[in-house]
């Protein structure tokens, strides 16, 4: 779609150079989402192209992926054999309610931030213990976990002009064992729920994502029977705590959630 309302891209060498923020900038990654739709209230792409950061950078702390990264560079990565989690990414990049074309434009980043509860880069990351990077336009880099990223259906803890750079997945949750399910009302549509669980040495990390409007987390630091983590949920989250829309009723969902979740516990336990 064109955009009859932009009057300026900057081209940053560095995002140092965008020192001042004000209304009607917008970040530009890949431009899958902004391009899809009028941006009344925005004059001015930033594109960070040109910052040139590299996608994917392994290392013995784990993989570095910018926010840059295109979902089709990810869904490449060759992992080490170690890093017994690794074939989530590719489980997550096929969540993508998404086009192969989509793939070579879109970013991780503008799917993080982005924020919507089926966004499966955000599931990805929180499953696997993720760390974000965000740069502020007035203030030191700081970290934040990804599970604390997103605050609801299209909100997260970002300030204006704050930028996401990249994000650390950790070796250690990269050496986890791992159990994924996944569902959707059509075979290439968005996700209704999407769990994942990580066992290190006899723990379980369950993490609940799309069915609600944020990622939820539980811990357990031993493998729990099937009547404590379903009570654990129900306590943690109300019936009316699910995300209620077209591609599911919260009910739905509620027993994807529920069902997935057990699942998942008798594979990890099982292994």
């Amino acid at each position: 779609m064109n955009l009859n309302t932009i009057t300026e891209v900057k081209r940053p060498q560095s995002a140092d150079q965008i020192t001042q923020w004000r209304p009607g900038y917008a970040w530009l990654a890949g431009g899958t989402w902004l391009f899809s739709e009028p941006q009344f209230g925005t004059d001015t792409l930033i594109d960070l192209q040109g910052l040139r950061w590299p996608a994917l950078t392994p290392s013995a702390s784990g993989l570095e992926i910018a926010a840059t990264c295109h979902i089709a560079e990810l869904f490449a990565f060759s992992a080490p054999p170690e890093w017994r989690a690794a074939p989530l990414i590719r489980d997550c990049c096929n969540a993508f309610l998404a086009s192969f074309k989509i793939w070579n434009a879109s970013t991780v980043g503008g799917n993080i931030c982005m924020s919507l509860p089926a966004g499966p880069m955000i599931s990805l990351t929180a499953a696997l213990e993720g760390v974000y990077t965000l740069w502020p336009r007035d203030g030191a880099p700081r970290e934040v976990a990804a599970v604390d990223f997103v605050t609801g259906d299209n909100a997260n803890i970002l300030a204006p002009g704050e930028l996401l750079r990249s994000i650390l997945l950790p070796a250690s949750a990269l050496s986890k064992r791992f159990a994924f399910r996944h569902a959707s009302m059509t075979k290439l549509g968005r996700s209704a729920a999407l769990i994942v669980g990580t066992q290190g040495e006899g723990d379980l990390l369950l993490t609940i994502t799309a069915a609600t409007p944020r990622p939820i987390q539980f811990y357990f630091p031993e493998m729990p029977p099937a009547t404590a983590l379903r009570r654990a949920i129900d306590a943690r989250i109300p019936a009316d705590g699910y995300f209620n829309d077209v591609h599911g009723s919260a009910a739905y969902k509620r027993h994807l959630t529920l069902y997935f979740a057990e699942q998942i516990r008798a594979e990890l336990a099982a292994a």
